[in-house]
C-alpha cells in the first residue's frame, strides 16, 4: 500500500474514532440524566448494552457471510470474544455507570484520561507497539492539561465507592484497548461480529447482575426513549465503528482519541448541565486537544522518526 493511501486510511480511521468519541461524550450527559431519574446504575447499563446487542444480532444472523464466520470460529476465538465482552463491557462500562452514580462526570473523565499512559507502558514492556518520543510528548501534554483542568481535586467521603469504581474502569479500559486491538487485527474478524458477540456477553452479564443486586426500578416512557437512543446510536452504531477504527489505529492512538472525550464532556456539561467553565478549565482543554493532535499527527511531522 502506498504512503498516500496508507495515510488516507489512517485519517479515515481517525475521523471514525472522533465521531464515536463525540457520541460517547453525549452518552455521559444522557447517563447522568438517567441516573438522576433513579435508574439503577448496573441495570441501566445492562439494558443499554443488551438492547444494543439485540439491534445488532439480526445483522449477523441474517447475513450468510457472518453466519459462516460464526460457525468457523475456533474455541480460542470464542474465548477471546467472551473475555473482551467481560472486560470491555461488563467491567469497563459497568464500572463507569456505577462511578457516575457517585462522582461528577468530570472527575471520572479525568481518571479515564490516564489510560494512554498505562497502554504506552504496556507497549514498552511487551514490545507490541512502539511509542515515539513525539507521542510521549503529546501524552504528557494531555495529562498536564487534564491536571490543570481538574486540580485541586476534592473527593468527599461519600464519593469513595465511585472513586474505586472509577479506578476499576480505568484498569479495565486500558486492558480492553490493548486486547481489543489484538482481536481486531490478529485475524481481521469483521468489526460487526466482534461488537455483537462481545457486547452480547457483557450486556447480558451486566443486566443479570444489575437485576439481582439492584432491581429494575420503574421505567417511564421517557426513560425507555433514553435507553433506546443510547442502545441504538451511541452503542450499536458507535461500538461497531470503533472496532472498525481499531483495525488501523494503534492502541495508544485509539486511547488518546478516546481522551478527547474530556473536553467534549466538559463543553457538553457546560451547555446542557450548567457546569462552569473558567480560564483554568479552558487552558486545560486547549492542552488536551494539543496533546491529542501531536499524538495523531506525529507521522506527518519531520520529527516523526524521533
Amino acid at each position: 500500500m502506498s504512503i498516500a493511501k496508507n495515510n488516507k486510511v489512517h485519517l479515515t480511521a481517525v475521523s471514525q474514532a472522533l465521531l464515536v468519541t463525540f457520541l460517547w461524550s453525549t452518552s455521559w450527559v444522557l447517563i447522568k440524566i438517567g441516573l438522576k431519574a433513579d435508574l439503577p446504575s448496573l441495570t441501566f447499563a445492562g439494558l443499554r448494552y443488551t438492547l444494543a446487542f439485540l439491534c445488532l444480532l439480526p445483522l449477523v444472523l441474517f447475513n450468510p457471510t457472518h453466519r459462516q464466520t460464526l460457525h468457523r470460529l475456533s474455541t480460542r476465538h470464542w474465548l477471546e470474544l467472551i473475555l473482551l465482552g467481560v472486560v470491555f463491557y461488563a467491567l469497563t462500562q459497568g464500572a463507569q455507570f456505577v462511578s457516575l452514580s457517585f462522582l461528577p462526570s468530570a472527575t471520572l473523565s479525568l481518571l479515564l484520561n490516564f489510560s494512554p499512559v498505562f497502554i504506552a507502558l504496556y507497549g514498552i514492556v511487551n514490545r507490541s507497539e512502539t511509542t515515539s518520543l513525539t507521542q510521549w510528548g503529546g501524552i504528557l501534554i494531555t495529562i498536564i492539561g487534564a491536571l490543570i483542568y481538574f486540580l485541586p481535586l476534592a473527593i468527599e467521603a461519600g464519593q469513595i465507592p465511585g472513586l474505586i469504581a472509577g479506578l476499576v474502569a480505568l484498569s479495565a479500559n486500558s486492558a480492553s484497548s490493548v486486547f481489543g486491538r489484538y482481536i481486531n487485527t490478529q485475524d481481521k474478524l469483521n468489526p460487526l461480529l466482534v461488537t455483537t458477540v462481545s457486547m452480547g456477553v457483557g450486556g447480558l452479564l451486566m443486566l443479570v447482575i444489575g437485576i439481582v443486586t439492584q432491581g429494575i426500578g420503574v421505567l417511564t416512557i421517557q426513560q425507555w426513549v433514553l435507553i433506546g437512543w443510547l442502545a441504538l446510536v451511541n452503542t450499536a452504531f458507535a461500538f461497531t465503528l470503533w472496532n472498525k477504527s481499531l483495525q488501523t489505529l494503534t492502541a495508544v492512538e485509539s486511547s488518546i482519541i478516546n481522551g478527547t472525550m474530556l473536553p467534549q464532556i466538559a463543553i457538553l456539561a457546560w451547555i446542557f448541565l450548567g457546569e462552569s467553565l473558567g480560564g483554568k478549565e479552558i487552558l486545560g482543554l486547549v492542552l488536551v486537544l494539543a496533546g491529542t493532535l501531536i499524538v495523531q499527527l506525529w507521522r506527518y511531522l519531520p520529527v516523526s522518526k524521533i
